[in-house]
């Protein structure tokens, strides 16, 4: 990896006039941890956005704002910089992965990802109050473990991985507060950063991100995607909120080169709301209850342009004109103590259920189940402990069609469990070893069971 040079080119970036935080999110992802410090991000006007109820260290999030790094405080540009209203972050996540157990072969895979970005405080910069801007790149690499050891599941053991390895800009939005209890948000950015926001502290994509991304996937877009978007927060009080936004659908943003944006090639919008509730005192807490609706056409999984079964015609798809779903995501510490709106010691549990429409989703529904404990060995700090169970359902009209097509497999779920244990050798490093284990990957009961040994490690520059 060629990081004095990614560096380097990463702080021209920040320095620039127009820029210069979840994957997740995401940097600034709605559903993470608060900074170990935040002392390297200028201060804001206060938000409604609640805080991630997982008691994980933020710097193995690939998608947030990470704590002091590597290189520490750069020879004080940071904190001159910060002074001024200008956040920097750099850092480069790897997640290695090898199966004993599964697939047609046993492989071992690295693939990763680093990211640079500048959070820009516009109240100290140019006066004006309740105001950022956030720009982000993104370069992931390496190779993907589920393709090359042909374990095809429905869902990566490497989460990291995917939408092109590649240089992007992730984020280059522009975000105001207006008065105590909205905010709005403008630029290229994307869904999984406010709606239905989960961190991505496990490797399998199971239990990484916003669920809708790991469904529907091609025109709901995680990070690091970025497309064109603008979203409206309000805070109803009492811990309750409400947000909706408009992001294009556009499949040029798949394209697998750099570029800032499209502006041409747009095949609807996608119109998420959702209505949250979060407690950030004694047992930290997050409730999300959403829905969305895409207006761009989606193919039918079963019937053709005649509305017949594809699998007997070979014909076109018939061509449906809007797709939608809906979502619960529940956080709930249970035990221990909390900080500032997030856990510090004890047990929390999570929740993730959704479901797309049966019409164009091939995989329509997903619930995740889990819980993370913080402080389970004392005298480890900041050690962190996650297990988590998925299932991932194929879509019966789908398997309706598997059974009419002559040598098919029938598809049902696949289920996924993982168990890590995250630990700090330093402040600027987390190495976090999991087990996955895969019961009928690709959601077909005749293929072997997989178990996969992973590493996910983070360095914060």
């Amino acid at each position: 990896m060629r990081s004095t040079a990614t560096l380097t080119i990463a702080a021209l970036f920040c320095a620039l006039p127009l820029g210069g935080a979840h994957a997740q999110a995401v940097t600034d992802t709605p559903s993470a941890d608060a900074p170990a410090s935040d002392t390297q991000r200028p201060p804001r006007a206060p938000v409604s956005r609640p805080r991630d109820q997982s008691p994980s260290a933020l710097i193995g999030d690939t998608q947030n704002t990470p704590p002091p790094g590597l290189i520490g405080d750069w020879q004080q540009i940071r904190t001159r910089l910060g002074a001024r209203g200008i956040g920097l972050t750099a850092r480069y996540t790897s997640e290695s992965a090898y199966n004993p157990a599964g697939g047609d072969r046993q492989l071992f895979r690295e693939t990763g990802q680093f990211d640079a970005g500048a959070l820009l405080d516009l109240d100290k910069l140019a006066g004006l109050k309740g105001g950022a801007f956030q720009a982000t790149i993104t370069w992931r690499r390496g190779r993907n473990l589920t393709a090359d050891a042909g374990i095809d599941a429905l869902q990566q053991v490497q989460e990291v991985y995917g939408r092109g390895q590649t240089v992007r800009v992730t984020q280059l939005w522009y975000e105001q507060r207006i008065g105590d209890r909205v905010e709005l948000k403008l630029g290229r950015t994307n869904p999984g950063e406010d709606f239905e926001g989960f961190s991505c502290h496990f490797q399998n994509l199971s239990f990484c991100g916003a669920q809708p991304g790991n469904l529907v996937g091609d025109y709901w877009q995680n990070w690091p995607i970025s497309q064109w978007g603008a979203r409206v927060r309000v805070d109803l009080g009492e811990n309750l909120r409400v947000q909706t936004a408009v992001y294009e659908i556009n499949p040029r943003n798949l394209d697998n080169d750099f570029f800032i944006g499209h502006f041409h090639g747009a095949t609807g919008v996608l119109i998420p709301v959702e209505f949250g509730w979060s407690r950030a005192t004694g047992h930290v807490a997050s409730y999300k209850l959403g829905g969305w609706i895409a207006t761009a056409d989606g193919a039918d999984v079963f019937l053709d342009t005649n509305r017949r079964p594809i699998a007997i015609t070979g014909l076109s798809p018939l061509q449906r004109s809007s797709r939608y779903g809906v979502y619960l995501a529940v956080q709930q510490q249970l035990s221990g103590t909390s900080k500032d709106g997030k856990s510090v010691r004890g047990l929390s549990v999570f929740a993730n259920v959704t479901q797309a429409d049966r019409a164009t989703s091939v995989t329509d529904n997903q619930v995740a189940i889990g819980l993370f404990y913080k402080g389970l060995v004392p005298a480890v700090p900041g050690d962190v402990l996650g297990l988590g169970f998925a299932r991932t359902n194929v879509n019966g009209r789908a398997v309706a069609a598997d059974r009419r097509t002559p040598g098919a497999p029938v598809r049902s779920a696949e289920y996924a469990a993982e168990i890590y244990y995250a630990i700090h050798p330093a402040d600027w490093l987390e190495l976090r070893p999991n087990l996955q284990l895969i019961h009928q990957p690709g959601g077909i009961a005749a293929e072997k069971d997989v178990a996969v040994l992973g590493l996910k490690a983070a360095i914060t520059l």
